[in-house]
């Protein structure tokens, strides 16, 4: 049996707007989708039995909503609902492991003050071991297609490009061939993204100054790119692929690219032991200023 999408919802708009992209993605994968609330369980006290019986009832409200949006964006989707006890982000991270990908509503950052909203999001992208796609609020699905010839908003025109932001120092199977399905499930182009910064003078040694600003780089490196990407090209072969290779930083090239894309892929390197769980700095960024769906993709 296939594993499902699963989406997290607890009611807000982002993760409504989480649980439509899931069901568009589930039935684009033929695969059930699974709606999870996550609540925290109240020990037994005087008072703790009517705390959880009124967190399932929100819950369950949660969870209706969400059904009920799903069966209008989606109506052919196979659904099925959950509540899951336990602080949000550990309950995630477990329902996310029997999972095909997990959609969670993100919110970026706040548009007064810049601080970081929507931690439970965070904090499953730095741990999970299974694919995490985050959606902002009002993430509709006119907004994965190209405009129609009018100018207007269409689901009948084609998609737009999925983007895949790529380390050609870790460039790493699980990343890209999440990125090039992706792709094929959308008919899109799939736009593969490199930047790469010229070293500075103070980190070179003596002889090598001639290594900076040195305009075979780019050339190289464009090289190194298509050397990478022609085993997928083999695979998928009816994906169009559009190789950018930019000077600059790889966050600064990934927030642009995305700016008219229908999905935005990354990597994320799982850690073990005791090392701290990280995103590592462009997935920050993206996690932060990306407007389109973004999918951060674990790997070794």
């Amino acid at each position: 049996m296939f594993s499902p999408v699963i989406a997290g919802v607890d009611g807000s708009p982002e993760s409504l707007a989480a649980a439509e992209w899931a069901a568009r993605e589930a039935v684009r994968r033929d695969v059930p989708l699974r709606l999870v609330h996550a609540w925290n369980w109240h020990p037994r006290q005087t008072d703790g039995e009517p705390a959880n019986a009124a967190q399932r009832r929100l819950a369950r409200r949660a969870l209706r909503r969400a059904e009920e949006q799903v069966r209008g964006a989606a109506p052919g989707v196979r659904l099925t609902d959950e509540q899951v006890e336990g602080p949000a982000t550990a309950a995630l991270l477990k329902a996310a492991e029997q999972a095909e990908l997990l959609v969670l509503g993100s919110r970026g950052l706040t548009g007064f003050t810049g601080l970081l909203v929507g931690s439970v999001a965070l904090g499953v992208v730095a741990k999970a071991t299974r694919p995490v796609v985050l959606v902002r609020a009002g993430e509709e699905a006119e907004d994965e297609h190209f405009p129609a010839d009018d100018g207007s908003w269409s689901t009948r025109t084609g998609y737009r490009d999925v983007v895949l932001g790529i380390d050609l120092a870790d460039a790493c199977d699980e990343v890209i061939e999440f990125a090039f399905e992706a792709a094929r499930l959308r008919h899109a182009r799939l736009r593969v993204v490199y930047a790469w910064q010229p070293p500075s003078a103070i980190s070179l040694g003596p002889g090598d100054i001639g290594l900076v600003n040195d305009p075979r780089q780019a050339e190289e490196w464009q090289g190194f790119l298509s050397a990478v990407l022609q085993m997928w090209r083999e695979k998928y072969p009816e994906t169009e692929v559009l190789e950018s290779v930019v000077e600059g930083k790889a966050s600064t090239a990934l927030v642009r690219a995305a700016s008219a894309a229908s999905l935005l892929v990354v990597g994320r390197r799982l850690t073990a032991g005791p090392t701290l769980p990280r995103i590592g700095r462009v997935t920050h960024t993206a996690v932060h200023h990306v407007i389109c769906p973004l999918a951060v993709v674990p790997h070794k």
